[in-house]
């Protein structure tokens, strides 16, 4: 095969990839009712727990376990570590509990607005410039957060605290030096929160509010594979990603809002008020502009690395 037919295949494999963390996150609603009648904190312990011993075990068996225990001592890493553990296990929890609540449209909302507040954080911490395109659809996201508070009355907290907390999630990996492969980047985090699940099992199983036991193995077997199904989609992400461009990635990752406001409305039967498909819309517009900018700067870099590169001449 030549070389440009081995980097088809590895953008088409990368691609694959990515749907297919992207698929898995999008499902996500349906696993978490099936897990039902266990509650949100009870879910959140699960997942921690089951998550932390799987990524054990798989880095010990890569013998990779006592790398990730040396870059923990780092002092920087470790902080930066300890800033993201809180930020996703804040994000899953307000996830389980607007998924249990019937909101899942909610959380589809919020990830659709994620990208809009991983740009703002980019400017208003990092520093970082602008194009026209992206101040336009940070515009537009804002007016769709303005227009929900006017008609509600109040802010769409599960909504918000899904876009913060994952942005600012990805801002901590950014600017503490979180810098770890996926998998030992999720031990980690999991390490960190790893306590408080415990603790969390522990106050439940004290009170028989637990649900781990008594609902059968099935019940069982599903928060078991908690961890399996947290593990799967980071990896294949993480590895979609050495495949094809994050502009790309950029726009697959749409996907997980769109199975999930699709599953919550017709599977699930939430029912979404008009306002909320105003505000869907808004923020849609927002987010074709921002793909477009995005689409744009690709071809703009290609172009100029084609210039660089200059003709190719015969040997």
């Amino acid at each position: 095969m030549t070389p440009g037919g081995d980097l088809r295949t590895d953008r088409r494999t990368g691609l694959l990839q990515a749907f297919g963390a992207y698929g898995i996150w999008g499902a996500f609603p349906i696993y978490i009712h099936a897990l039902a009648p266990a509650g949100a904190w009870e879910v959140l312990a699960h997942r921690i727990l089951w998550t932390l011993l799987l990524c054990l075990g798989v880095l010990a068996a890569l013998g990779r376990l006592p790398g990730l225990l040396a870059a923990l001592r780092r002092p920087r890493l470790l902080v930066g570590v300890a800033i993201a553990a809180v930020l996703i296990g804040i994000n899953w929890l307000t996830y389980v509990i607007a998924v249990l609540g019937g909101r899942t449209h909610e959380a589809a909302l919020g990830y659709f607005l994620n990208p809009l507040a991983t740009v703002a954080l980019g400017v208003l911490v990092l520093g970082e410039r602008l194009r026209r395109l992206q101040w336009v659809a940070i515009a537009i996201g804002a007016l769709a957060g303005v227009y929900l508070v006017a008609v509600a009355g109040s802010l769409p907290w599960v909504s918000a605290a899904l876009a913060a907390s994952f942005a600012l999630y990805g801002l901590a990996k950014n600017k503490l030096g979180a810098s770890l492969p996926a998998l030992e980047s999720l031990t980690a985090e999991t390490i960190v929160l790893a306590p408080a699940a415990a603790v969390t099992v522990a106050l439940l199983a004290g009170r028989h509010a637990t649900t781990f036991t008594g609902h059968g193995w099935g019940h069982t077997i599903l928060l078991v594979l908690a961890g399996a199904v947290t593990a799967a989609p980071l990896l294949l992400f993480a590895a979609s990603a050495r495949r094809i461009p994050l502009a790309l990635i950029g726009l697959v990752q749409f996907c997980t809002p769109v199975i999930q406001l699709l599953l919550g409305v017709l599977v699930l039967g939430e029912h979404l008020p008009r306002e909320r498909w105003v505000a869907f819309g808004i923020v849609w517009v927002a987010l074709i502009v921002l793909s477009w900018d995005s689409v744009r700067a690709l071809r703009s870099r290609r172009a100029d690395a084609r210039e660089a590169a200059g003709p190719v001449r015969p040997a």
